[in-house]
């Protein structure tokens, strides 16, 4: 596997898979391993990554699916070095990287066909008083300078079959958005979780799922979950997301 300057492989040693990374132009983190473990991934089907980064979450799905993933990514670069690790883990029959943006998915991915949309997209708004990283790459990843939550959620129903599944994480501070965006694209808000870095801390990070033109009743929130304990360290439910059952 060629390496690029700068770059370098990482593993989740939970699901065995190998990611190429690259603090100068992304690297996955603690978000991508949340949602990779937060819905229920379909046996079958088809299940889209969208704003997929370096493959991350698509990749740490793939071993609990038999489905076709489709990766939709917007820069070049990170689309080139998802290609790559699929590659690496040898999962080139089973996922497909469309460097593509998101609001021209259906260039690649037909409409009402998808059973699961996982995203993990820009958390920030793309305002004149938001500072950004002088790093272009980081600063797409992170801010909604090409796609805004509006177009994920539009891109998103777009996508779905009826009864197909949504899930996204994000920051908590836009959950009232969220909620308002998803039943205007037709998605049922279904179960809500969110992760606290310690226990007595608010939260920092909102997983959330719903299902295309499902019902409005029997939204759940699931119980929380705490990234680090009192002594500094992941705690058991964080430790086995990462590293396996011990």
């Amino acid at each position: 596997m060629n390496l690029l300057p700068g770059e370098r492989i990482d593993q989740l040693y939970a699901e065995g898979i190998k990611i190429i990374q690259s603090p100068d132009v992304f690297s996955f983190s603690l978000d991508a391993v949340l949602l990779a473990n937060f819905p229920r991934i379909p046996k079958r089907g088809k299940i889209v990554d969208l704003c997929a980064g370096n493959g991350a979450v698509g990749l740490f799905i793939a071993g609990k699916t038999q489905g076709q993933i489709e990766m939709i990514e917007l820069q070049e670069r990170l689309a080139d070095m998802a290609k790559r690790s699929v590659a690496l883990n040898q999962r080139e029959e089973q996922i497909t990287v469309h460097n593509l943006d998101l609001k021209h998915s259906l260039q690649a991915v037909p409409a009402d066909s998808v059973d699961l949309l996982l995203c993990n997209p820009p958390y920030f708004k793309d305002l004149p008083t938001n500072s950004k990283n002088p790093n272009p790459h980081l600063a797409i990843a992170r801010h909604e300078i090409h796609a805004s939550l509006t177009d994920v959620l539009k891109t998103a129903s777009q996508l779905l079959k009826m009864n197909g599944r949504f899930a996204m994480v994000h920051r908590p501070e836009r959950f009232l958005e969220i909620l308002e965006l998803m039943q205007t694209y037709r998605i049922a808000p279904k179960r809500v979780q969110f992760v606290y870095p310690k226990a007595g801390k608010d939260a920092n990070i909102l997983l959330i799922e719903g299902i295309k033109d499902g019902k409005t009743e029997g939204f759940k929130v699931a119980p929380p979950l705490v990234t680090y304990g009192t002594d500094g360290k992941y705690t058991s439910a964080i430790k086995e997301m990462l590293y396996g059952r011990q």
